[in-house]
């Protein structure tokens, strides 16, 4: 099928699950994740309707970015390195993935230096794997209130992988733990942040997701197909 053809089944797939949920699909934004794809994938989907694109390598993104449709809102949404931020601040809607202070802190540096205030999302490592980024339940409140003191930045909500499941209902407590953490920091108003997104649910269980309040699916194989990572 092609990427049109599978756009559509994930866009009816979202308001389906909305409408289970009793929600309105405007509330919920599709990222179509297009790693390892190149820039023609990209501008099919754009043409097709998604506006927001999330990238998760740095180089990847660096080569890519002047080739895709300048429509198209940018997300990354992976790890980042400290000394890599640079190619990233100011270049995108949102950088998804601070896990830790000192990230924080130079993109804070960065986004002074350019001029520009940042919008972030807070990662947060629900299963606590070992494999995975992003700051624990525990430590998220307390890392969200530094964030907020950092100038440049703006905390706009959280981001989050599950663990690896073998069936998607398996993901539901750590979506319902990370919307209740979400809630708990929209009712704190903590200054200087606009906590207003909660990015959870990929291609397996973005349904899930939205079923538990995620307002941000970030979908790549649904919608660009298997991925191969050969150089």
């Amino acid at each position: 099928m092609s990427i049109s053809d599978n756009l559509k089944r994930v866009r009816e797939g979202i308001a389906s699950a909305c409408a289970a949920a009793g929600r309105d699909e405007s509330e919920v934004t599709l990222i179509a994740v297009s790693k390892t794809f190149p820039p023609e994938a990209v501008n099919e989907a754009v043409a097709a309707g998604v506006l927001d694109v999330g990238e998760n390598y740095v180089q990847e993104f660096v080569q890519k970015r002047e080739h895709i449709d300048p429509r198209a809102r940018l997300h990354f949404i992976g790890h980042l390195q400290s000394n890599k931020a640079k190619f990233v601040v100011g270049k995108v809607e949102l950088i998804q993935s601070v896990d830790r202070l000192s990230l924080a802190r130079e993109l804070s540096r960065l986004a002074q230096r350019e001029g520009v205030r940042q919008r972030v999302l807070l990662e947060v490592n629900a299963g606590g794997e070992a494999s995975k980024s992003g700051a624990s339940f525990e430590q998220a409140d307390e890392l969200a209130h530094e964030i907020a003191l950092l100038p440049g930045l703006e905390l706009a909500g959280l981001m989050s992988i599950p663990p690896h499941a073998d069936s998607p209902a398996q993901t539901v407590p750590y979506f319902e733990r990370l919307y209740h953490l979400f809630l708990d920091m929209q009712q704190k108003k903590i200054d200087n942040t606009n906590i207003c997104v909660l990015s959870m649910g990929m291609s397996g269980d973005y349904r899930e997701a939205i079923a538990c309040g995620s307002t941000m699916v970030r979908i790549g194989t649904a919608i660009f197909g298997p991925r191969s990572y050969h150089k």
